[in-house]
């Protein structure tokens, strides 16, 4: 029999975790302990201006048990395929990306060698975390636009293919802050075999084996759509409340876990 493909671990971030060098940084404790002492590589990739950000996570990281801390960021798509860029990426123990637009990490790296890169650094058994437009992009279809603190209308959604590395999911951040519920049901709606994920801020849904575990401040809201028996999503017209039956909603807090597979929670 052959051996199953070993693969590492996801860390999905809400936005807004705690960088603070005098905090608590659990969540980029978690980061620096997959890492295990190896180099991290910072890609950057998502902001159109990133000065500053890799300065402040130097010195987020700078007392946590991280090798070497890299930034990974080009201005445009040519440059991904450029030998110095694939290369910092060649012993990198994880990756992170921070936040910004997913798009422009999709429309960037998307079949290029920097994604080969990322997807190998993962199946080798590393880390890969994201932050807010880092999170979003971790899914195989991602949120890109949608109407937050508003109940969701059919037609107010934009979704794109992302990265692929969790699959049957998709992904919202800063969830309780921005008032996000509504447009992650109208993700579900449109796809019921979906599960939809909500992470909060300062949140983190750490994904290995196909169980998920939350650590951080906030909430992981876990929408699972396979009972729904009737929905308009498909009938209405496009500025349509949604409507939507017999959904499903998990809340999980620090500890708690979730079976992606059975898709069933544990309590802490």
């Amino acid at each position: 029999m052959a051996e199953e493909r070993r693969r590492g671990c996801l860390i999905i971030i809400g936005g807004h975790e705690d960088r603070d060098p005098r905090g608590h940084r659990v969540i980029l404790k978690e980061v620096a302990k997959h890492v295990r002492g190896g180099k991290l590589v910072l890609a950057t990739v998502a902001s159109h201006q990133p000065e500053g950000y890799f300065d402040e996570y130097e010195k987020a990281f700078a007392d946590l048990d991280v090798g070497e801390l890299v930034e990974l960021y080009f201005e445009d798509r040519c440059e991904a395929g450029d030998r110095d860029k694939l290369q910092v990426l060649d012993d990198a123990a994880g990756i992170f990306f921070s936040g910004g637009d997913q798009l422009r990490i999709t429309s960037q790296i998307g079949d290029t060698g920097i994604e080969a890169k990322v997807r190998s650094v993962y199946e080798r058994g590393g880390v890969v975390a994201g932050t807010s437009a880092g999170a979003s992009v971790m899914s195989d279809t991602m949120l890109v636009k949608g109407t937050s603190k508003e109940t969701h209308r059919i037609g107010d959604l934009h979704m794109a293919p992302g990265l692929g590395l969790i699959r049957n999911v998709i992904i919202d951040q800063h969830f309780a802050e921005r008032g996000r519920f509504g447009r992650l049901l109208g993700a579900v709606a449109h796809n019921p075999r979906v599960l939809g994920i909500g992470i909060d801020e300062d949140t983190a849904a750490i994904v290995a084996d196909d169980h998920l575990r939350v650590i951080g401040d906030g909430a992981v809201y876990v929408v699972d759509g396979t009972g729904v028996s009737y929905s308009n999503v498909a009938e209405a017209k496009c500025d349509i409340t949604l409507s939507m039956h017999d959904v499903k909603v998990h809340v999980l807090a620090e500890g708690d876990s979730f079976d992606l597979r059975e898709r069933r929670p544990r309590s802490a």
